[in-house]
């Protein structure tokens, strides 16, 4: 049975040996990541920038915990040596060199000092102490956690400073093409509302650079694991800059479509006044001409859209685009609407026209009929077709009577027309 000491049973030599190969290979991986940690371009860049809000202070604590790392990797590195060294002495220890073997691989053999333990770790176990007996599995498990803690920090500043100044130097470089293009058509601030929105893009682009390269831990995002950086302001700005596009090509739209659109609105208001004017004319012959008391009035032309045709055309000769754009929008709408009312005007205007023309239509297509049936020589259909047709072609002409007369007509063909039985015949039983 092994004697007991105050680290538990003295360790065997083979237990010496295997412990010690164990601790070679941690000791090895260890110095790997210390160095990788070191290597590690997020902590050069951080070593060297000047960082403001949550990044200044998470590394101030993971620069501390980096520097404890070194120390007590050193103590780590000293506490292995001296047992190397003590297994190294004779091919088969003393049990007093067993003793001290099990002290210094599984006691609290390993001597650090107070001031290597960072103060956020410290205030977890209260005041600094100078120094701490702690064992190499003791020592290995805080280096972990700090190192755990450190690499977080260092792989997620560096995967923000990655991420994001380049695409918003990319977005910046966009937005200033985009604002050139709209000072070149007008779109500027206190002139246009994108020409303010810009403005206030650039700034905000500007600031939102300034801070992910000086506070890139603002801009990550732990959850989900394993994290990412933050992006949703560099998003919502790229959006914002589409809309501001949009908006800046359809100025520049109008820029380039002023004149076809300008010449379009000329030409149907220009129909318009001259519908309105043949309409005017139409009412005096109908009321001439046709005896009726239900003529619509007929209204002058557009006066305000004549006005608003000058102002668009001005804006086109001043280059004020953004100004003529929402102008041409709304006339385009209301000229046509204008020319369609024109042409209602004209269609309620000469109706009663309409429909005497289509009476005297009715008329002589039935009065042909009556040649061709050989009744053309009937008393009745002459004398009805004489009322008919003078109603018709006298003015005022009474619509309504002439109806009345045309149908009488009609009627009168009908019957005449129609082949009678023996039963119709006169004198017939």
């Amino acid at each position: 049975m092994a004697v007991a000491g105050p680290s538990g049973p003295v360790m065997s030599r083979e237990d010496v040996d295997r412990a010690l190969a164990r601790l070679d290979a941690e000791h090895e991986a260890i110095e790997s990541s210390l160095l990788a940690l070191q290597d590690h371009s997020g902590r050069r860049l951080l070593e060297g920038a000047e960082l403001t809000g949550l990044t200044k202070e998470r590394w101030a604590r993971t620069d501390a915990a980096i520097s404890a790392l070194w120390t007590h990797f050193e103590a780590y590195t000293a506490a292995l040596e001296d047992a190397r060294s003590l297994r190294a002495r004779r091919r088969w220890p003393t049990q007093t060199e067993l003793t001290r073997l099990t002290e210094l691989l599984r006691g609290d053999g390993v001597t650090v000092t107070g001031a290597a333990v960072p103060d956020a770790a410290r205030s977890l176990t209260g005041p600094a102490r100078l120094t701490e007996q702690l064992s190499l599995d003791e020592l290995l498990r805080r280096m972990n956690d700090w190192y755990d803690k450190a690499m977080e920090t260092v792989a997620a500043a560096d995967s923000v400073w990655s991420a994001l100044p380049a695409r918003i130097d990319l977005l910046a470089a966009e937005t200033q093409r985009v604002r050139s293009l709209a000072h070149s058509v007008g779109v500027r601030p206190g002139t246009h509302p994108s020409g303010d929105e810009l403005e206030d893009l650039v700034a905000r682009l500007t600031e939102l650079r300034a801070r992910s390269v000086s506070d890139p831990l603002a801009f990550w995002q732990s959850e989900p694991a394993p994290g990412r950086p933050d992006t949703a302001r560099y998003e919502e700005a790229g959006r914002q800059l589409e809309e501001i596009r949009r908006e800046v090509e359809a100025v520049l739209h109008v820029r380039e479509d002023a004149e076809h659109r300008l010449k379009r609105l000329r030409d149907v208001l220009s129909r318009a006044d001259r519908t309105l004017t043949e309409a005017r004319a139409a009412r005096v012959e109908v009321l001439s001409k046709i005896l009726a008391s239900d003529v619509p009035a007929v209204s002058g032309p557009a006066a305000a859209l004549h006005e608003q045709l000058a102002a668009a055309e001005e804006f086109a000769r001043t280059a004020q685009w953004h100004r003529l754009s929402p102008l041409l929008d709304s006339l385009e709408v209301h000229a046509d609407d204008e020319l369609l009312r024109a042409r209602d005007s004209l269609t309620a205007v000469t109706a009663p026209l309409a429909v005497r023309a289509e009476l005297r239509g009715r008329l002589d297509a039935y009065r042909a009929k009556v040649a061709r049936l050989g009744m053309a020589e009937d008393p009745l259909l002459i004398e009805r077709y004489d009322q008919a047709r003078r109603l018709l072609w006298t003015a005022p002409c009474d619509l309504a009577a002439a109806d009345r007369a045309v149908q009488r007509y009609q009627q009168a063909v009908a019957e005449l027309g129609t082949p009678r039985t023996p039963s119709d015949r006169p004198g017939y039983r």
